[in-house]
């Protein structure tokens, strides 16, 4: 199972809180020749520039291989709760078990994206988003953002790009699991569409999204 991160949210009105305005439904349900307009990478090769609500530049990118060392580097940025918020419990550390589940993504069954932006002349990874497909045209997601980013919009552009390439690959339905005290979370998916529905755990809330 996995499991969401919460990103903190601000009143001000940026790019990335646009796109959140608009139905996601209806964002996506656009015809195979705009797609072919778009010239959509395949997911593995996916990358896009956004800006963040402070106007800085961040990367959204398909995760590499190479990307180890740095995204052991921002866990370790991020704070207790933002950490519980993503795990459902502490978790300071990772087994090599653990570390290849994240690393090894086919981009068929599982998807995962990188938030990178420039600290110190260095791309550094803040955030990631990723989809698991647990059943024939429904998939798992989860996010996290390093504490020092939260507010700026990341997770908002994560979800928006991961939902495009959910699209994409023609799944039906994503499905997100949330703590219920995480209201910031949960409003973030209430924009863009997600419904409440009984789940397995009666300690979390259960969404999906129907694409």
């Amino acid at each position: 199972m996995v499991r969401l991160q919460d990103v903190g949210l601000s009143q001000s009105r940026t790019h990335a809180e646009s796109l959140i305005q608009i139905n996601l439904s209806e964002e996506l349900a656009v015809p195979s020749s705009r797609w072919e307009e778009l010239s959509m990478p395949a997911p593995e090769s996916y990358f896009v520039t956004e800006s963040l609500r402070d106007g800085r530049e961040v990367e959204i990118r398909a995760l590499r291989p190479d990307d180890k060392d740095d995204m052991l580097m921002a866990v370790g940025r991020t704070g207790t709760q933002s950490l519980h918020r993503r795990f459902f419990g502490v978790k300071r550390g990772f087994s090599d078990r653990e570390i290849a589940y994240f690393m090894n993504v086919d981009f068929v069954n599982h998807v995962a994206l990188a938030a990178l932006t420039e600290e110190e002349g260095r791309k550094v990874i803040i955030g990631g988003a990723r989809y698991v497909v647990t059943e024939p045209g429904e998939a798992e997601i989860a996010f996290i953002v390093i504490d020092g980013y939260q507010g700026q919009g990341i997770g908002t552009l994560l979800m928006h790009h991961l939902a495009i390439l959910a699209r994409k690959a023609e799944l039906k339905q994503l499905i997100a699991e949330v703590l219920p005290e995480n209201i910031a979370m949960r409003k973030v998916f209430g924009k863009f569409g997600f419904k409440a529905r009984r789940g397995p755990d009666p300690q979390v809330v259960h969404l999906v999204l129907t694409l």
